[in-house]
């Protein structure tokens, strides 16, 4: 199978394909962070199976790049990827012909259980069985609620530390870039992800993006 991971949050993006190439020997994925990538690739290899895209990745414009890729490719199975989206994103997404919504907090499991079932030609909407409601993808896989981040106050060290989370980079380069000590980082990731409600560094590195200013 031949994938397009469309995100432009490099940590994510890289983190899936690894898994999926990991989980599934025949996969190709290709990747690009943003709308105009995926038209790129598409114009030269029609042979992709499955597109996946975020709703917030420069190009989208909203819904608009779902709606434009629809219109040119309409046989062509597409998911949308979101951290951050909101119940009518996601409905309207479904209205406009995706085939399915991934939450960026999904375990990878059930990710891949996903793709596979898009692959085969149904729908992949994850539900909460708590609640019997679409699962928001501001939610961890426990089911927790992730913290608003209106309402998460990060120092500046942790403000730092978290963009370079937000980039992959390990505890020791970040050390090394801020002249600490590792056990000094690793009790920064332990206080970022406590106050952003996480359970880890992958997880705090997906809400980078709406927390560091």
């Amino acid at each position: 199978m031949k994938i397009i991971i469309a995100d432009d949050h490099a940590l994510f993006r890289e983190a899936l394909a690894h898994y999926i190439e990991r989980s599934e020997s025949d996969a190709e994925v290709i990747l690009t962070q943003d709308f105009h990538g995926v038209m790129e690739f598409l114009l030269h290899d029609p042979g992709i199976d499955l597109v996946m895209l975020d709703l917030r990745m420069p190009g989208m414009n909203g819904l608009q790049g779902l709606q434009k890729l629809r219109a040119a490719y309409p046989q062509l199975p597409i998911v949308l990827l979101s951290g951050l989206a909101q119940d009518e994103d996601v409905k309207r997404a479904l209205d406009l012909g995706a085939r399915g919504y991934f939450p960026k907090t999904l375990p990878g499991k059930i990710m891949l259980q996903g793709i596979y079932k898009i692959l085969q030609g149904e729908k992949f909407i994850p539900m909460d069985h708590n609640t019997n409601e679409m699962m928001p993808s501001y939610f961890t896989d426990s089911g927790a609620p992730m913290v608003a981040a209106d309402h998460v106050h990060l120092t500046p060290r942790e403000k730092q530390v978290l963009t370079f989370l937000s980039r992959g980079v390990s505890n020791k380069e970040i050390a090394q870039a801020l002249d600490l000590q590792v056990v000094t980082i690793k009790l920064h990731v332990r206080g970022i992800c406590r106050k952003l409600g996480v359970k880890n560094r992958t997880q705090a590195a997906l809400r980078a993006q709406s927390l560091v200013t």
